[in-house]
């Protein structure tokens, strides 16, 4: 088997764990609620956010981030570095979208090299260098590279999914003094929670280690990607940004401080130790 292909079925595994977690999760919950025929309703949904979440999830995030397309035109040097780096990297080129925001940061996302895409905020074009800002665009890269953005995708999609359910039988309840009510805030205290946890389980810290150094080759100097990561770590503590909590593991840094049940669990490794591990790869690559 070759490595493209071992990657492929890691991914596609982790994909579908996650898909069956979640699924007997819905089930479980549909039977504790109303028995084995809110089980199969709940089995039904599930089904559906599934396949949804696989097909759209690349749009899903997209439009989570209130991401546009951004044409050759409006970035002609964006367009440029981003298909020096797909040849290097012997990817397609990938959809390029802008996030209207100050905050510095960036994510991929699409179920694969050729359902991808990469999307950058306005804030982080204005910060970073040209060397800087290609380290970060290596580093998505090679997520797409290794798949890693099947499993971040689908992850980020069922939790925006989950969490949307959850609000959605509030709303049906109205009156949180009927049971439909009541059943609704249980799902919201017990649904949110476990699906931002889902997420923190799918998407490991190793992954972003592998994706820097990945990247760190791609681009061809470490040193761009790690003072990126510090200057991106700043501007994100600086400039508040509104992300679904479900999508924030595909931001190359944390978008927000994690607080409640989730910041007990955090998708990314701390900035300090990969710079470390960048700056520890300079020799090698010099």
């Amino acid at each position: 088997m070759t490595t493209t292909s071992k990657s492929n079925f890691a991914a596609g595994l982790r994909t579908t764990i996650l898909m069956a977690t979640l699924g007997g999760l819905l089930v479980a919950i549909g039977y504790a609620i109303g028995g084995i025929q809110i089980a199969g309703v709940f089995l039904v949904m599930a089904l559906v956010m599934n396949g949804i979440a696989y097909f759209f999830s690349d749009k899903i995030a997209i439009k989570s981030s209130g991401a546009k397309p951004i044409s050759e035109q409006e970035a002609p040097g964006l367009y440029q570095m981003v298909r020096e780096l797909t040849t290097r990297a012997e990817l397609p080129m990938p959809r390029l979208y802008m996030i209207p925001s100050e905050q510095p940061n960036a994510f991929a996302t699409g179920r694969n090299p050729k359902h991808s895409a990469v999307a950058v905020t306005h804030g982080i074009t204005k910060l970073l260098s040209e060397d800087e800002l290609r380290g970060v665009v290596a580093h998505e890269l090679a997520h797409i590279r290794s798949r890693d953005i099947l499993t971040q995708s689908v992850a980020a999609a069922i939790g925006s999914m989950i969490t949307w359910l959850a609000y959605m039988f509030m709303w049906v309840g109205g009156d949180n003094d009927s049971p439909v009510g009541l059943i609704g805030s249980l799902a919201l205290i017990i649904l949110a929670p476990l699906s931002a946890t889902l997420i923190q389980l799918a998407v490991s810290r190793q992954r972003e280690y592998a994706a820097d150094a990945t990247g760190a080759q791609v681009c061809g100097n470490p040193e761009s990607l790690a003072s990126a990561l510090l200057r991106l770590e700043a501007g994100a503590k600086a400039i508040p940004m509104r992300v679904n909590q479900a999508t924030e593991s595909m931001y190359i840094v944390k978008p927000f401080s994690g607080g409640g049940i989730a910041g007990l669990f955090s998708t990314h490794p701390p900035i300090e130790e990969r710079v470390k591990r960048l700056r520890q790869m300079r020799p090698s690559l010099g």
